[in-house]
């Protein structure tokens, strides 16, 4: 009898235990853990949780395969990556766009006019100015949701009303924005450095060699453009590292390191900072081009005056919030100041109310 009994407690074991495996995969909520069976210690833990089911002991779980999974689960479709979906593709027209823009101005141009091939410029210089172009617009649409719902708050005359869905959305994405335009902008560095390695700027440089030879000029320095090149460069590189200062501090073990006022500071002042060294950069590097006739390749203006448009855009408008009686009165507002009058339309109800 006692054999007997011993060996029925053993076989509830062991069909406890599937069961319990089938429980851990398929019941998120309990998540159960799981044995390793060669420990005698945690056998006899086992027969004594047959024995008294209410003390079931806790269980050491291991890694399962794809195929361990029961087909309920394997079925499942899970969402990569949902919150990046809408950047992505944000990212995507941009890039279309400013790549389309560039490639009709410095490569469709000259074959049409000129029946010159400068395909070539391509895989470089075309996209080494859609890069910095898609990361400063990026930029200027991680901080212009700000922008709106303050000037929304500053009309409605209170922080106690919702926002329409679609700002609630940009303002919820702006950390994925922030991130692509980051990477976009290191891109845009690696390209840059890259410039002396092709081989079309070698033959170039022989080719402006040999023009000075022939020209009996000795010296071939132009104060302008090693001022231009010098500045925008140094612009460029603190720009790049303060954009980088915003990335780090955005990782989920720095930022929790971090208290409100002091990641509230990192992310709008020296992300503001980055934008104005960002814009600063696009500009000193078209120098006096935006006065020049000949940069108007087919009456369009060049690639820097229309990156530099919304960043130049938020910044003004920044400036004009920053103005003592509106910057004043949205801090009232943001400190729980209601207006006397609010406007009319959509009153203020328990859902919007904090």
């Amino acid at each position: 009898m006692m054999e007997e009994r011993q060996a029925d407690s053993q076989n509830t074991v062991v069909e406890d235990q599937d069961t319990w495996h089938e429980l851990a995969i398929t019941d998120p909520v309990d998540k159960p853990h799981l044995v390793h069976k060669e420990s005698e210690d945690q056998e006899a833990l086992l027969l004594n949780g047959a024995k008294h089911p209410e003390h079931r002991p806790l269980l050491v779980s291991f890694a399962l395969e794809e195929f361990e999974f029961p087909s309920s689960v394997c079925l499942e479709e899970m969402p990569l990556f949902p919150q990046w979906h809408l950047p992505l593709k944000l990212m995507a027209i941009l890039m279309a766009l400013t790549f389309l823009y560039t490639f009709t101005r410095d490569v469709l141009q000259p074959f049409v006019s000129q029946s010159r091939s400068d395909f070539y410029k391509i895989p470089i210089l075309v996209m080494n100015k859609t890069l910095p172009w898609t990361a400063i617009s990026l930029l200027a649409l991680v901080y212009l949701p700000g922008l709106l719902a303050a000037l929304l708050q500053l009309h409605r005359g209170t922080k106690y009303s919702s926002f329409p869905g679609w700002l609630e959305r940009w303002m919820s994405m702006r950390k994925q924005l922030g991130l692509l335009a980051f990477f976009l902008a290191a891109l845009h560095a690696i390209y840059s450095l890259c410039y002396p390695m092709r081989r079309s700027y070698r033959y170039k440089l022989l080719n402006w060699a040999y023009q000075q030879v022939q020209q009996n000029q000795e010296d071939s320095w132009v104060a302008d453009d090693v001022w231009r090149m010098e500045i925008y460069v140094s612009l460029g590189i603190m720009g790049l590292g303060l954009l980088a200062l915003l990335a780090i501090s955005s990782l989920p073990s720095i930022s929790d390191a971090l208290n409100w006022r002091e990641f509230t500071w990192m992310q709008r002042s020296l992300g503001y900072a980055a934008l104005v060294l960002c814009t600063a950069h696009a500009l000193v590097y078209g120098w006096r081009k935006w006065v020049e006739p000949k940069h108007y390749v087919w009456y369009t203006p060049p690639s820097f005056i229309l990156a530099s448009l919304l960043p130049a855009t938020v910044l003004l408008v920044k400036a004009v919030l920053l103005l003592p009686c509106l910057d004043r009165r949205l801090g009232q507002i943001r400190r729980g100041w209601e207006s006397p009058r609010p406007p009319r339309g959509r009153g203020v109800t328990e859902k919007d109310s904090l």
